[in-house]
C-alpha cells in the first residue's frame, strides 16, 4: 500500500467528494484551479493508499416512506450467541446497522421503517430469533447531526 501525507489540496478533494460523490473531476479541477488529470491521479493515489474506499450513494428515505427511525438495544441469552443472532439480524433488510457492543446492550441495531406498525414488525422478527431474551428500543425523533465532513476535518488535523 502506497505511504503518503494528504496535503491540503487532497482535503479539498475530499470535502467536495463528500458533499457529492458524483462530481465530475472536470468540476473539481476548476473549482481548485488545477486541472482534471492531477485531481484523476490524487483520487487514485487516495484510493491506492486506503483513503477512499469506493462511493456511496445518499437516499431521501423520506421520499421513498421510510423515514422512521429506531434503535434497538438487543440481549442475549448468552454472548457465545452474537455471531449466530447477529446472521439472523443480518437476514432482516430494514436493520441497517448492527454493532457488536459492551455495557448494557449486546447488540445495538438503527432500523428504518414505514411506520411504527412496520417498526413493530422488525423489533418482533429481532425478537423472535433464537438467543435472543428481550429488546429494548428508542424511536428517533429527528436525526439532528450526520456531518462526515466535520469529523473529517478533525481527522485531517490530527494527522497533519
Amino acid at each position: 500500500m502506497a505511504k503518503f501525507k494528504l496535503d491540503d489540496t487532497d482535503h479539498k478533494i475530499l470535502d467536495m467528494l463528500i458533499d457529492n460523490t458524483r462530481t465530475a473531476f472536470t468540476d473539481i479541477a476548476k473549482k481548485l484551479g488545477i486541472s482534471a488529470g492531477t485531481v484523476h491521479v490524487r483520487v487514485k493515489k487516495m484510493e491506492d493508499a486506503g483513503f477512499i474506499t469506493g462511493s456511496s450513494l445518499k437516499l431521501d428515505y423520506e421520499k421513498l416512506g421510510y423515514s422512521f427511525i429506531a434503535y434497538i438495544g438487543v440481549f442475549l441469552q448468552k454472548t457465545s450467541q452474537t455471531q449466530f443472532v447477529m446472521e439472523r439480524i443480518n437476514e432482516i433488510p430494514f436493520v441497517t446497522v448492527a454493532h457488536v457492543t459492551t455495557g448494557k446492550f449486546n447488540i445495538f441495531c438503527k432500523i428504518r421503517a414505514k411506520d411504527t406498525s412496520h417498526a413493530k414488525n422488525i423489533i418482533y422478527q429481532i425478537d423472535d430469533i433464537e438467543g435472543v431474551t428481550r429488546t429494548e428500543t428508542m424511536i428517533s425523533l429527528e436525526e439532528s447531526i450526520n456531518d462526515k465532513k466535520r469529523l473529517m476535518h478533525s481527522i485531517f488535523k490530527d494527522i497533519n
